[in-house]
């Protein structure tokens, strides 16, 4: 047998999984290069945020302010927010911001509200009892600041428009609709109201759908939206981390929200790049960093299965289930958000007919893959014990397989 060690559970002890594979399988690990690279040291960190890129230092800016918001994202990504505040929390202390003017928002777009233990994996015991945080509303409490010049309305989170210091901590790592998230992404939508959110990513996505993508960057519609939106709303700077296969910051890039952003876009390139293997029979795609969004895994899935008879399996643990996400995801029998993709039975499964689905999850519900597919076109296997014996039976010789370690962090370079 040859064993493949794949990253999971990574709010929840970070405890890698061990998958076994028959020798007569010809089997390939697709891996980017920056998933081995080591963790920063403290001394890269505060390098970063000594050195920005575009923008004043956060103490400096911090000593012109009253009231200061913290927008972090959420339990959707890897970031370890916790990792980064201690030099945030310093610099505002520095600048003289009262503890009592600082608060924290979750970026939670239209994703559901997050609760205290989600803030306590995210920002450390310590933030949780001392400062205050409050979930973000996409339905309530949101000021309209203005259109932006295709006419997408900006809705923006009352809270953070009221502060005059507005900081965003996040990552950067491929991403479905703009290339690459981080940057401007964690204002708009990460804390924009419903009419904002659905506007962007309908209208603003179908006026030049070819240009948005997996690490899409250049040219691309849905980018060029959030850099006017973010402009507007006034963040003043940003904190972006790039992420390995342990969950830990490897590079980080402090600064203008817009130009330190695309500095580590540049980085981000070639740390999450991937060779294409295409055709292949057996397909793994492991969810990791956004374990709690397994459907990215079946963007770079499809891309590497043989569409002829393939099997795809999606390797998923999520503990609290699959994200709500309140545009998306179904609320109904037949029935769900704006842009739920299912009216009931799906008249156009996810994959070709002659590809089988199977999720390999050991928290798995009726619902959880209603992203992509209804209930019954996917196979749910407990185990990674049972998710082989099916693979086995369908290949009982030769087989090629791939193995994608993070599916939900990764991209095929073009």
């Amino acid at each position: 047998m040859t064993t493949v060690t794949v990253p999971n559970l990574l709010w929840y002890g970070n405890k890698p999984r061990e998958l076994r594979f028959p020798s007569r399988w010809d089997l390939e690990v697709l891996e980017p290069p920056g998933f081995k690279k080591e963790a920063s040291a403290k001394g890269a960190i505060s390098t970063a945020f000594h050195n920005p890129i575009g923008s004043p230092a956060l103490e400096d800016l911090a000593k012109d302010a009253n009231e200061a918001v913290i927008v972090f994202d959420d339990i959707t990504r890897p970031t370890p927010v916790s990792h980064i505040l201690p030099w945030v929390m310093e610099a505002l202390d520095k600048g003289g911001v009262p503890r009592n003017n600082i608060r924290f928002i979750p970026a939670l777009g239209l994703h559901g509200a997050m609760n205290n233990i989600d803030f306590r994996k995210k920002l450390g015991e310590h933030i949780v009892e001392n400062y205050a945080i409050y979930n973000h509303n996409p339905y309530e409490n949101c000021k309209y600041i203005g259109a932006t010049t295709t006419g997408t309305p900006v809705h923006i989170n009352r809270e953070f428009m009221s502060c005059d210091l507005r900081i965003g901590i996040g990552c950067i790592a491929p991403h479905v609709h703009a290339g690459f998230g981080g940057g401007g992404k964690i204002v708009f939508p990460g804390v924009s109201g419903i009419e904002s959110v659905y506007t962007f990513h309908s209208k603003v996505f179908q006026s030049d759908p070819h240009t948005t993508g997996l690490g899409r960057f250049e040219n691309n519609v849905m980018y060029k939206e959030i850099v006017e939106a973010v402009r507007m709303s006034g963040l003043q700077i940003i904190i972006n981390a790039i992420i390995n296969e342990r969950g830990e910051i490897t590079d980080l890039f402090v600064g203008d929200p817009v130009e330190a952003h695309k500095a580590g876009v540049e980085v981000a390139k070639e740390h999450y790049a991937t060779a294409p293997r295409p055709w292949k029979d057996i397909v793994i795609a492991n969810a990791y960093g956004k374990y709690n969004e397994m459907a990215i895994c079946m963007f770079l899935a499809m891309q590497t299965v043989n569409i002829n008879r393939g099997v795809i399996v999606l390797l998923v643990d999520s503990p609290e289930g699959q994200i709500c996400h309140y545009l998306f995801r179904s609320f109904g029998k037949d029935y769900g958000g704006r842009m739920y993709g299912g009216k009931g039975e799906r008249s156009a499964p996810v994959a070709p007919d002659t590809v089988r689905v199977v999720v390999c999850t050991e928290y798995p519900d009726r619902t959880m893959c209603d992203f992509f597919a209804s209930p019954d076109e996917v196979i749910i296997k407990n185990n990674w014990e049972e998710t082989l014996a099916l693979l086995e039976k369908e290949y009982p010789k030769e087989a090629s397989v791939a193995v994608i370690p993070d599916g939900t962090m990764q991209y095929f370079k073009e």
